[in-house]
């Protein structure tokens, strides 16, 4: 799947007790911990330099930090923002994980996972129509975007509530973490 050269920002949720943990949550609902919550409300003071859409995974640990991130929209639910399933692995220890472009025992495949995660993200640019997407979602979401961008899939979890901007650059695509200090003006 070949995206929009549009640009578009994509969070990980805040931290939630699996992420605390060391757990494979997958579709198993998580919750935010207090720091997860703290760092989420902290985001809320974030510009994007234009008006922006909210985009959320049907998942809570994603819509509660989209609520605390951004407290005066309501962010649209898109059922295919939803993590990975990692059939009869969620819940064992991250150390368990198998093969990320493998597919897991009773989960989903990772070209299904890039199928379904294309065209969400496409569905989220193409409601945010002028205004910037910004998508709360999950690190499986950030590695699928990844790999559609062209990207190093293979790397470290994206770190949780850091945005991440994608913008399209002479037929490629460049990932910039927006951190405080680097935040659009």
């Amino acid at each position: 799947m070949i995206l929009p050269h549009i640009p578009f920002v994509l969070i990980r949720h805040g931290q939630t007790d699996a992420n605390r943990d060391n757990l494979i949550a997958g579709r198993t609902e998580a919750q935010l911990t207090e720091e997860g919550r703290r760092a989420a409300a902290a985001m809320a003071n974030n510009s994007y330099g234009q008006p922006v859409m909210v985009f959320t995974s049907p998942q809570q640990r994603a819509r509660e930090t989209a609520l605390l991130a951004f407290p005066d929209q309501t962010a649209v639910v898109v059922k295919d923002l939803r993590e990975r399933d990692w059939g009869v692995h969620e819940g064992r220890p991250v150390s368990e994980l198998p093969p990320r472009f493998s597919t897991p025992e009773g989960g989903e495949a990772w070209e299904t996972l890039l199928q379904r995660m294309g065209s969400a993200i496409c569905e989220c640019m193409d409601l945010a129509g002028s205004r910037l997407p910004v998508i709360v979602a999950h690190s499986g979401t950030v590695r699928a975007a990844r790999a559609l961008t062209g990207q190093d899939a293979t790397g470290p979890s994206a770190p949780n509530t850091t945005p991440l901007l994608y913008t399209p650059a002479s037929g490629t695509w460049r990932e910039q973490p927006l951190l405080a200090e680097g935040m659009m003006k």
